[in-house]
């Protein structure tokens, strides 16, 4: 069962629950090898994330909320990706970002002045619920894993299936941290006008800002609710 916490931190992201543009969809199974473009296409809110990293972990636990928002391109084969998210007082935006739709159905996201391939969207039995992939390399290549919805009403399966792909990435299930939505500092339609303040590239996909930004204030976001 999940704890009294999280249904009273669910009751308090009520308000956000169904704000969440819709696209149309293809006809396909549930449990088809990637998503096409148009189930990518609008917003998508910030569920979670679990990283390797532990700087990304850390910048995890200032984040309240987000959005990541997907425009159609000049074609079906690249996806334009804004993404806001909401960290101490601030609510920064990035969209220096693509999905890649390749031959093989594999969804990329890429940085669009390299052409670097920064994740990958993974396969899930939902339509309603995104999960990226994301790669970093350093020293070594450090994964992590974000989730998005639809709204915020996800279901228990919808959670087990996240931290099962996360327990296969060797991601730690008590790192997985979930975004509290407790504030408003990202609104959805100024998100979609892109008319929040820019982050740095390197915080694209990740959920998180670039390495030196000043932090007002935590949002005390806690990691796994049961």
């Amino acid at each position: 069962m999940q704890s009294e916490k999280g249904n009273k931190q669910r009751s308090q992201i009520a308000m956000y629950q169904g704000r969440a543009q819709t696209s149309p969809l293809h006809n396909q199974s549930s449990h088809s090898a990637a998503p096409v473009s148009p189930q990518l296409l609008g917003t998508w809110l910030y569920v979670a994330g679990a990283a390797q990293l532990p700087r990304h972990l850390l910048e995890m636990l200032l984040i309240d909320h987000g959005y990541l928002h997907v425009e159609p391109g000049a074609s079906e084969q690249e996806l334009p990706i804004t993404q806001s998210v909401a960290m101490g007082n601030q609510c920064l935006t990035n969209n220096s970002t693509y999905m890649e739709i390749t031959a093989g159905s594999t969804t990329l996201v890429k940085e669009a002045k390299t052409q670097q391939t920064v994740g990958t969207v993974m396969d899930l039995s939902s339509e309603d619920v995104l999960l990226i992939q994301h790669q970093l390399q350093r020293e070594r290549t450090y994964l992590g894993l974000y989730l998005y919805a639809r709204n915020l009403s996800m279901s228990r399966a919808q959670r087990e299936e996240f931290e099962t792909h996360a327990r296969c990435l060797g991601l730690s299930e008590e790192g997985i941290v979930y975004a509290p939505w407790r504030r408003e500092l990202c609104q959805m339609e100024e998100v979609e006008r892109g008319k929040s303040p820019w982050m740095e590239p390197s915080a694209a996909v990740t959920a998180s800002p670039p390495l030196g930004t000043r932090m007002l204030q935590g949002t005390g976001n806690r990691s796994h609710i049961g």
